[in-house]
């Protein structure tokens, strides 16, 4: 995909988690073919950013030697599989998502952002996250597989991970032969459930245990996690993280989080490392010059915004988004501000995302601040 600072790659480590010696590659080779930066999206990807033309076809075979792309082009429009990052090899979680990503081949074409959430658990930990059909502990402790947006779910019998998988691939093969007959035609699961019947058989219905948090940056039960703010990472500081902490992996998290599995905790002031820091409730897209669509710069002012808005006053907002354009690329819901540019100037939505009716429009970033209260 081309962007204002060259090409940008995609990468999809299985299971949101890769080997230290595949994330140490992936650094080297972001600093030698790349900009030398890295981002993390909400989908728990990696993309390369700043790879010039010429160089595509060697990040591509790099990526590939490292496995980290496969050499199948076309496996990579595959649906994504996002998977609660603290699974454990032979838990719930590793084995329905590695069967899931082994029958991948056999769905008809999907939208680009259709994907799975494999969520396993004791508790669901990915439900503000982006997608379309859900595994999921059910309430009654067993699994559920629910369509994004339902209330509930249709529970699975009691161990039977091989009907989860069926279950949930066949709503994906529903999805594909029904969305077209709606009007507009739908991209996402959430809006066609709201208006036609997701088919579950004669499954009973569940509904979801109570959610749960992903980690947040301090020591978790895999090893420390890092927040990235921006989801933007320097490839320098990740490889010298890597190699200080004398982490085994690393995973990969819906909330741009990094949990370097089996490290010590390291003090670093490239990541974010306190659970609270303003910074984890604020979503920036790379902004101009490095997107093309976009017209106005972004992190920069998100950067300043959250330590002035972002407070534990009451009435302060929780949630900030600052969009360089419609599309809204760095998150996928509601914010309780949203800003988005337009022209080199700001539209400004609240309790909405990008697309939605700006309460205000065509403000200057001075006149931005007066809008929302910031000094």
């Amino acid at each position: 995909m081309a962007s204002g600072d060259g090409l940008l790659l995609r990468v999809r480590p299985p299971l949101a988690r890769m080997t230290r010696a595949q994330a140490l590659g992936l650094c080297e080779l972001a600093q030698s073919l790349g900009s030398g930066m890295i981002d993390l999206t909400h989908r728990a990807n990696l993309q390369l950013r700043g790879v010039r033309a010429e160089d595509h076809d060697a990040v591509v075979e790099a990526l590939c030697r490292l496995g980290l792309v496969d050499v199948d082009a076309t496996h990579e429009a595959w649906p994504a599989v996002l998977v609660a990052p603290c699974w454990q090899a032979g838990d719930d979680t590793q084995r329905i998502a590695s069967a899931l990503l082994a029958r991948l081949g056999e769905l008809p074409a999907l939208p680009s952002k259709f994907g799975f959430a494999v969520d396993a658990g004791p508790a669901p930990v990915l439900t503000e996250a982006s997608a379309d059909v859900r595994i999921e502990r059910a309430r009654s402790g067993g699994l559920i597989v629910r369509a994004d947006g339902a209330a509930a779910g249709h529970l699975v019998p009691r161990g039977d991970l091989a009907e989860a998988v069926a279950m949930a691939l066949a709503m994906a093969v529903w999805f594909a032969a029904t969305a077209g007959s709606v009007a507009p035609p739908s991209r996402r699961m959430r809006g066609l459930q709201q208006v036609c019947a997701v088919p579950g058989g004669d499954a009973p219905l569940d509904t979801a245990a109570p959610s749960a948090a992903l980690p947040r940056p301090g020591m978790s039960q895999l090893g420390p996690v890092y927040g990235v703010a921006f989801g933007q990472i320097a490839a320098t500081a990740l490889g010298h993280l890597l190699q200080d902490s004398g982490a085994v992996a690393l995973r990969l998290t819906s909330q741009r989080g990094l949990i370097l599995e089996g490290g010590e905790w390291r003090e670093s002031t490239a990541f974010i490392t306190v659970a609270d820091d303003p910074l984890l409730r604020v979503d920036a897209c790379p902004g101009a010059p490095a997107c093309a669509s976009a017209t106005v710069a972004t992190r920069a002012l998100g950067l300043s915004l959250a330590r002035q808005l972002l407070t534990d006053s009451p009435g302060a907002p929780r949630s900030l988004h600052v969009s360089g354009c419609a599309k809204g690329c760095a998150r996928s819901g509601t914010a309780d501000l949203t800003l988005v540019g337009r022209n080199g100037t700001f539209d400004l939505v609240r309790n909405g995302r990008p697309g939605d009716a700006p309460a205000q429009t065509g403000l200057s970033p001075e006149n931005l601040r007066v809008c929302i209260g910031a000094p």
